[in-house]
């Protein structure tokens, strides 16, 4: 009887023994992968991260795209927070080129335009740091320069555009659709409830009077005064110069650089020819929008 209970005793010791070495190297493994992982997870993002801040490049491209805005509205976004509007903001751009001011391994600074304008606040912002900048700037008028995104293009050191680009556009305007006969058809009557008798001027709804014409068209030459004083100090030609070409409307490559609107015809291979001359390196750019 004692020998039964002996083997029993023998067998559940095999079992027990079993059982915890089987817990023991479960354990074993568990945290042994666990730590692997969070090794090569560490060594990967250290290598993503380095690679990161090594980037290879020396010159900066900022894409100066659709309409020239100070800031993006929240509409400008969707619901992942993905730019859906076709347009570049003085924000961003000012981001930009502080972020390339503060990066020892970038010598030079990309301006591709593609625009048509936008508002005059925002050319302007663009316009000043450009000028301001410690690094050259370089601007290159792919497609259009016009209005607000040529201003924006005069703060520029250098600028190129290709031969069948549109460029200048200098000049301001208020316009505005009026809705008045749209909305006797609609049956809608407006309601004027202001405080002052140009406080609602410029709504669509009502016709604009003759003492509220006036006044815009006084901001509008203000506005359009300044324009050519800036382009006129920006790009060292007299003044009566630009007011003469400063009608609204735009010219292709060849006759801007005839002008003194632009410095030099080329593509982008030509820009990139010239920065690798300017900076005394092969270019190469880091696209920050």
């Amino acid at each position: 009887m004692w020998q039964k209970v002996s083997n029993i005793l023998k067998s559940s010791f095999s079992v027990i023994s079993i059982i915890v070495v089987l817990i023991i190297w479960s354990t074993v493994s568990y945290f042994g992968i666990s730590f692997g992982k969070e090794f090569f997870s560490n060594a990967d993002t250290s290598i993503t991260e380095e690679s990161s801040e090594n980037e290879d490049c020396n010159v900066y491209g900022i894409n100066l795209h659709g309409d020239i805005v100070t800031y993006h509205s929240n509409d400008a976004y969707n619901d992942q927070d993905k730019l859906i509007l076709d347009q570049t903001s003085a924000d961003e751009v000012e981001w930009a080129i502080d972020k390339a001011e503060n990066t020892d391994t970038v010598k030079a600074i990309l301006i591709e335009i593609d625009s048509s304008g936008g508002y005059g606040e925002a050319g302007e912002e663009m316009m000043r740091v450009f000028k301001e900048s410690q690094k050259p700037v370089v601007a290159f008028i792919r497609g259009q320069g016009l209005s607000a995104a040529y201003l924006a293009a005069t703060g520029a050191e250098t600028i190129f555009a290709s031969k069948f680009s549109d460029v200048g556009s200098i000049g301001i305007t208020m316009s505005y659709l009026q809705n008045t006969e749209k909305n006797k058809k609609d049956g809608l009557t407006y309601i004027d409830l202001s405080s002052g008798i140009y406080k609602d001027s410029g709504s669509p709804n009502r016709p604009i009077t003759d003492a509220e014409k006036q006044i815009f068209m006084r901001d509008v030459k203000i506005a359009h005064e300044y324009f050519v004083n800036l382009v006129a100090q920006n790009r060292n030609l007299d003044i009566e110069k630009v007011k003469a070409l400063a009608d609204g409307s735009s010219v292709m490559g060849e006759q801007a650089l005839k002008d003194g609107l632009i410095d030099k015809i080329g593509l982008f291979p030509d820009v990139k020819n010239f920065l690798t001359e300017k900076i005394g390196a092969p270019v190469t750019v880091c696209w920050q929008n």
